[in-house]
């Protein structure tokens, strides 16, 4: 299945295109709160095995998604290659502090446990608003993540690997969901990427080994190709 490290490289960046949204889109389908009250404190009294669960889940897609960014900027190689070099590192960035993030959640839950849902909130509250937490894991750093993908993926279009549409889907999919509460219409919002960047992901298994390594930077004097590397280091 795998020749080589492009091979793997290949398949990996495609798994990971599908495997990361779907993730999320599955989290919030199964999220008690996205049916019910979007309060954690309360949702998580109402079904705590799904609510851990989706938890679990948002966490490893964020996490996914950051390796999904770095693996876009493999087909930015020909065009736009600063772009790519700066946005996708960024995107990274901000998707790891959204997972870092939903460590909130269990927190939040004893919190709703042990308190009404009004003085979770406003201890909750007290504890995100502190300096540290708010420029250390949330500003500017969460919004690279919600902003950066479409901007990357504009670059992509722009690579030529991907269509117009794709970009435009994931940041109306992404970005009307901040528009709108929590709830059943964040299923649909959150559903568009998940086939916009599955295209990508499946483009990328359908590649051949010769497509995706003629990505790689051509045979120049101080550039590499994985099989010049490979004799470098054989």
């Amino acid at each position: 299945m795998f020749k080589d490290s492009a091979d793997f490289r290949r398949i990996a960046s495609g798994v990971l295109l599908i495997v990361a949204p779907l993730l999320q889109s599955i989290a919030v389908v199964l999220d008690p709160g996205t049916w019910g009250d979007d309060r954690e404190a309360v949702s998580y009294g109402v079904n705590p095995a799904l609510a851990q669960t989706e938890s679990a889940m948002y966490h490893w897609a964020y996490l996914l998604m950051a390796l999904a960014a770095l693996a876009l900027l493999h087909v930015m190689r020909r065009r736009v290659v600063l772009f790519g070099h700066i946005v996708g590192p960024l995107t990274a960035l901000g998707y790891i502090n959204l997972s870092g993030l939903l460590m909130i959640d269990p927190v939040e839950w004893w919190l709703g446990q042990h308190n009404s849902p009004e003085k979770s909130a406003q201890i909750l509250d007290e504890m995100l608003n502190l300096p540290g937490v708010v420029f250390g894991f949330q500003m500017p750093w969460i919004f690279f993540a919600l902003f950066g993908l479409p901007v990357l993926l504009v670059g992509v279009w722009r690579s030529g690997f991907a269509h117009w549409w794709v970009p435009l889907a994931v940041g109306i999919g992404y970005g009307t969901s901040l528009l709108v509460p929590y709830g059943p219409a964040t299923v649909v919002m959150w559903a568009v990427p998940v086939v916009a960047l599955g295209s990508l992901g499946i483009r990328m298994l359908r590649m051949d080994r010769e497509e995706w390594i003629s990505y790689y930077p051509t045979a120049a004097p101080g550039r590499t190709t994985p099989d010049s590397y490979a004799n470098t280091t054989a």
